[in-house]
């Protein structure tokens, strides 16, 4: 029988991941420079920086541009429940958000997702939560401009203002699939290019038929779950087996 040699790439990934499991190297400690780590396992720097994507992929080791690759600390888990009016609720603690708001005009693909002729005026709300010092997860709405809350940005303007429309909402649409990240998106989550993400697109829309609000959001794929429930009438509720 022949046997695969493991791969520079694998074993030093492997390596790595031992020391970690192992507690000799800690969560929040700087990983040797990846020269030093390149002349230790006596690689080529590329094939150091593949076997750090390993573990970037799983979750263990994180990249902060400029400072180096850190041991991660472990993430806690977000559980997305489908069906709420509104895309922003409360993080549990102790996530923290970063909020801004700008306005923009609407172009491809927003003029699809919100319906609206292209330069139409929008509010645009970005969030991202944090966890320590880690991004957690990224969200951004768009808001048609004149519906937009008067006090850019405020969390609970955002939990409210769907409850405060002109006309009631009618329906929620959420679209949730998984995909690999922007570069735009690893960078500002600090996840590798290789680590899926939970995408959710959830467009809000009122008994008038306009859509009020559209929001993308992506969590990391290491630290999200999605809970959709259905409730039945019990005149709708399937038979028993």
């Amino acid at each position: 029988m022949i046997r695969a040699v493991p791969s520079r790439r694998n074993s030093i990934a492997d390596d790595l991941r031992r020391q970690i499991t192992a507690g000799h190297l800690k969560p929040g400690e700087r990983l040797p420079s990846e020269a030093k780590l390149a002349a230790h396992y006596t690689v080529s720097t590329p094939t150091l920086r593949n076997a750090l994507a390993l573990l970037q992929g799983e979750g263990l080791v994180e990249k902060i541009h400029g400072s180096g690759n850190f041991v991660r600390h472990p993430r806690r888990r977000t559980t997305y429940t489908g069906g709420r009016p509104s895309a922003w609720t409360t993080p549990p603690a102790p996530l923290r958000s970063t909020v801004h708001a700008r306005h923009l005009r609407a172009h491809s693909p927003l003029t699809t997702l919100l319906n609206v002729a292209p330069g139409t005026p929008l509010t645009e709300v970005l969030c991202i939560t944090h966890e320590d010092r880690s991004p957690h997860s990224l969200s951004r709405i768009y808001i048609p401009r004149d519906l937009a809350p008067p006090k850019l940005p405020a969390l609970a303007d955002m939990a409210t203002h769907l409850t405060e429309l002109p006309s009631p909402l009618a329906e929620v649409r959420e679209t949730a699939r998984s995909r690999l990240p922007t570069h735009e998106e690893a960078t500002t989550l600090r996840i590798s290019a290789s680590l899926a993400v939970l995408s959710i697109t959830r467009v809000a829309i009122d008994t008038t038929g306009r859509v009020v609000e559209a929001a993308l959001l992506v969590y990391p794929g290491d630290r999200a779950d999605a809970l959709f429930i259905t409730n039945y009438p019990p005149e709708e509720r399937p038979p028993s087996p």
